[in-house]
């Protein structure tokens, strides 16, 4: 099974989430502060984190904006405040997903186990070659090139962009995307894709503020096209 960092600062809380993941067959690690959460991390790779934002001696955000630099490990916050900004500000840092404090148990357990799940299906299944104007997927090496020049995505970044090429010329939801590419039970905000869209085209579009690969359909989502060449002498 699953191995699961925790970082909770409330003892109690700590401990009965630990028991219960515990009880669905996670080996949970635990850390009660910003600075061990990081180390723990770094030194043990769990395969999910579960990330409350009020910590001491480094806060939730910050830990989540440092682990996103390093890897792709799947992050649940937690948050006290019902604030909208804290939430798209954990989306903006790099969060999977995120629950606001109270939370029931059972939808907490849904959210790890979606998560997960997205985590263990084997991209070999469906190896393709992806092709559009100059950029080029591997879906089974998970590699990305634009032109001669090899680009570095995060997990859901590559699965995301994959699920766009796929389906080109399609304008596909923010749900769909949600359901495709984070799992179909995935119960987080349509606005992380609009977070993940914006990422990618930082880096596959030659201009991000003109994209021609990843087009906005207002009111409904994104759909991929693939850029129309002009002939010779155009």
């Amino acid at each position: 099974m699953a191995t699961i960092l925790l970082v909770e600062d409330e003892r109690v809380l700590a401990d009965t989430l630990r028991y219960n993941l515990e009880q669905q067959g996670y080996t949970v690690l635990t850390a009660g502060d910003g600075v061990q959460a990081l180390a723990t991390a770094r030194q043990q790779s769990p395969d999910l984190i579960i990330l409350d934002v009020m910590l001491p001696r480094l806060d939730g955000f910050s830990v989540c904006r440092i682990l996103r630099g390093e890897s792709d490990v799947p992050i649940i916050m937690l948050t006290a405040r019902q604030d909208e900004i804290d939430r798209i500000a954990g989306l903006e840092f790099g969060a999977d997903d995120y629950v606001v404090k109270p939370f029931s148990l059972g939808e907490l357990l849904a959210r790890v186990r979606a998560i997960l799940r997205r985590g263990r299906q084997d991209p070999l299944n469906r190896r393709e070659v992806l092709q559009a104007g100059e950029l080029r997927v591997d879906t089974g090496s998970r590699r990305v090139w634009r032109g001669q020049q090899e680009l570095t995505l995060s997990a859901k970044e590559f699965d995301l962009l994959a699920c766009l090429m796929r389906h080109r010329g399609l304008a596909l939801s923010r749900d769909l995307l949600l359901e495709r590419v984070w799992g179909y039970d995935f119960l987080g905000d349509s606005r992380t894709v609009d977070v993940h869209v914006r990422w990618l085209r930082e880096k596959i579009e030659p201009d991000p503020s003109q994209p021609i690969y990843i087009h906005t359909v207002r009111g409904t989502g994104y759909r991929f096209e693939a850029p129309v060449e002009q002939p010779n002498g155009a």
